[in-house]
Order: structure tokens, then C-alpha cells, then sequence
């Protein structure tokens, strides 16, 4: 699939994250830090609708999900009406799916599959041949009783054999030369006219479907799973270079830790086309899953991925004026339910530096009055911002954070 320039600006980002910031990240006593994100060349689908473009949010059925106005609109995948948009683009999760056995290759629907229509011819072959040998036999029989009635007429009055002698030889006459062409159907044997040096006529050459095959398995369980498949195909009296897209997706079961078959076969291709690429993404709930079939996959310590937003971040607000904020991090395994009980409410304000770590925590907006707590000075240092900017360059600031609206 050809990049965008957004996705090649994207690219070289991340590039340049590692080797300008590449040694930024402290280094870690003990164990490698684990690798934790996977980056990605991800896909968005946008629809057509009354000349506005809306990115594809679920697939239910043979719909299209998308969000109009607040409003839910299911769109058929009816592809002769719908105008889509494909957009690469770079993105980063935490949430992987592990993809085997994949194969995607040229099929046939079953109107257009040369061997349906072999078989089919062979059938028909076979009832000829069997009515061939049924009328061969009905044509001896007839030559064994034309023979017996002429012995017979010996016996007959002259005057009456002569009689019948003229009708005699002129249906015997047709029913010899009937005979003789059911002979030659039946001595050509079953399934002759259909073989060609004893091959099947037109065994290819009119592809007009795609058959793709895989198993797909996740840690975390994903509830709500559809597949999207991309292909890039030529037509065979196309333009030189022409490529054309074909996207068609699927809802699927729940995705857990047991592998699950999936078996995608759709027709709608030119027939004779060219297969250049296929890429399979998947989803769960509208956001894309890292895969390992995933273009451009990269795998990434929790500290490398930061690195990858907040060079992405800047990049992306070049002039811009704004206070940090809460990007991403790991919190304690005991915090939703202390959130739950009605603990740590309250607002916190948190100094967060030039590289989007923070340092020190306070109960007022002034960060006058310090918070001596060491659960929450253990959550603070796990949680990674967005920093300030001031026309573009990233500062100091200080960030109000509710623990209970981390969105993280």
C-alpha cells in the first residue's frame, strides 16, 4: 500500500525519535524493560455521505458503522454505491493480536470456478453417454428385427412382400444412419468434448474472487472484533501502473487466547485480475490492533513509546500555546478501586518539565501546599504528559489532574 505524505512525515518522526532521543531514556537497573507498545502502519476508512467523509467507528453484519451528526448510521457494503477513503497512518497501542497461518490468494466465485463448470459438463457428458449406449442398444435391436423380417417375407405372399418392401428399406435406411451416429457418440466415451490432452478446458485465467485464510488469538480478550482486508489488484488490459483497491470487512466472535480460524471468501473482482498486495488489519470496538502481520511493526518499552508521542506531539503543534496534560502511563492495580470508595477525589496539581515527566504534587492551584503522600507520589511518577507549549516550544508547566478522569 502506497504511504501518504502524512504517513511518510509520520515515519520519519518516528525515526527521528530514535536516533535524536534514542538515548533520552533512562536506563533501567536489573531486567530490559519489557516491550510493552507495538507501532504500527494502521489504517482509517472514511464514507462518503452527502459529500462529507466519516471514519468507519464499527461493522455490524454487512454494515458499516459510522457517526453522523451523534446520530448511528449503518451503511451497506454495497461497494457500486459507496465512496470510500483509505488512510494510512501510524499508531501506537498496547493492545496486540497474534495473526498465523495467513494466506490470501485468487478463487473463484462458484459461477465463474472452471472446475464447477467442468464437473457440470461432465455430468451432462455422462447422461449423453449414458442415452448413447441406451440408443445403441434400441439400434441393434432394430437391425436384429429388420433382419428377422426379411427372413419372414421369404414366407409371405410375393404380391404383399412387395408391397412393404419400399416402406421396409426406407425406415430401415434412416434407422441405420441414427444408429450410426449414436455409435460415434457412444464410442467417444464420457467427458471427451471437455478434455483437452486430457486436462480440463479453461482450468484458469478467470480469477474473480479472493479467498483469505488465518488464525488469530489475543491475550486480552477482544469483545467486539471485525476484520478489515485490503487488497491492490491490476487489471490484466488496464492502464500500465493502474492499481485498484478492494476492502471488504467482517464482524467477527470474541478474540481470546484460543486461536480462531477465519475463512474470508468474496467475489467482485474483474475477471482475469492480478493480485499485487493484501494487507488484514483488525479491530475491536473501532480501534485498530496491533498485529503481528501489521506493516511497519514495531515493538516498544513503555518509555520508547513516550518518546514516540511527545516528539509526534510537538511536531504536530508547531506554534501552539497550550498547558500539559495527562498522555499516558502505568497506574497501581489498586487505584480504581480506591476511586471507587470515594478516595482521592480531589483535584491534584502536578509540575511537569520540559520532557513531560513529573516531579513534585500539590492540593493547590498555586503549588504552594506540597502533598507528602507516597501511594500517590507513586502514581504521579508513572504518569507521562503532554507538556506545556508556548508558541510551539515545549515549558514548564503545571497540569490539573483528577485521578479519576485519567485518560490513560
Amino acid at each position: 500500500m502506497t504511504l501518504s505524505s502524512p504517513a511518510r512525515r509520520l515515519l520519519s518522526v518516528f525515526a527521528a525519535v530514535f536516533s535524536a532521543l534514542g538515548s533520552a531514556a533512562e536506563p533501567q537497573p536489573g531486567a530490559p524493560e519489557p516491550k510493552t507498545h507495538t507501532l504500527f502502519m494502521g489504517v482509517d476508512f472514511s464514507i462518503e455521505q452527502n459529500k462529507e467523509l466519516y471514519r468507519v467507528q464499527d461493522v455490524v453484519g454487512g454494515a458499516f458503522v459510522i457517526n453522523v451528526k451523534g446520530k448511528e448510521i449503518r451503511v451497506p457494503m454495497n461497494w457500486g454505491s459507496i465512496r470510500m477513503k483509505v488512510d494510512p497512518s501510524l499508531k501506537l497501542t498496547e493492545s496486540s493480536a497474534t495473526v498465523t497461518d495467513l494466506k490470501g490468494e485468487r478463487a473463484y466465485t462458484l459461477g465463474n470456478d472452471p472446475t464447477v463448470k467442468f464437473q457440470r459438463g461432465l455430468a451432462q457428458s455422462e447422461l449423453q453417454y449414458a442415452d448413447a449406449q441406451y440408443a445403441q442398444n434400441q439400434a441393434l435391436d432394430i437391425q436384429q428385427n429388420v433382419a428377422s423380417k426379411q427372413i419372414n417375407t421369404q414366407g409371405m405372399d410375393a404380391q404383399n412382400a412387395a408391397r412393404s418392401s419400399a416402406a421396409q428399406n426406407a425406415a430401415k435406411a434412416q434407422q441405420l444412419s441414427s444408429a450410426t451416429n449414436v455409435l460415434n457418440t457412444a464410442n467417444a466415451g464420457p467427458g471427451t468434448t471437455f478434455l483437452d490432452k486430457g486436462n480440463p478446458l479453461a482450468t484458469e485465467g478467470s480469477f474473480d474472487a479472493m479467498d483469505v485464510t488465518f488464525a488469530v488469538s489475543s491475550r486480552k480478550t477482544l469483545n467486539h472484533p471485525y476484520v478489515v482486508i485490503v487488497v491492490q489488484y491490476r487489471v490484466t488490459d488496464g492502464k500500465p501502473g493502474q492499481v485498484g483497491n478492494w476492502i471488504y470487512a467482517q464482524a467477527l466472535d470474541p478474540i481470546g487466547r484460543e486461536p480462531r480460524k477465519i475463512h474470508v471468501e468474496q467475489g467482485g473482482f474483474p475477471p482475469g485480475f492480478e493480485l499485487q498486495d493484501f494487507q488484514v488489519h483488525l479491530y475491536n470496538r473501532g480501534e485498530e490492533i496491533a498485529t503481528t502481520v501489521a506493516p511497519k511493526r514495531v515493538t516498544l518499552t513503555r518509555e520508547e513509546a513516550f518518546q514516540y508521542v511527545l516528539v509526534e506531539y510537538v511536531s504536530s503543534h508547531k506554534g501552539a500555546t497550550l498547558p500539559p496534560s495527562p498522555v499516558m502511563g502505568k497506574v497501581p492495580a489498586d487505584l480504581p478501586l480506591k476511586l471507587a470508595n470515594g478516595e482521592l477525589k480531589e483535584t491534584y496539581y502536578i509540575k511537569v518539565g520540559t520532557d513531560g515527566k513529573a516531579s513534585e504534587l500539590f492540593s493547590d492551584k498555586s503549588c504552594s501546599q506540597k502533598v507528602d503522600d507516597s501511594y500517590l507520589e507513586s502514581v504521579v511518577k508513572n504518569l507521562r504528559f503532554n507538556p506545556a507549549l508556548a508558541n510551539g516550544k515545549p515549558v514548564e508547566g503545571v497540569a490539573a489532574v483528577k485521578l479519576a478522569k485519567l485518560p490513560i
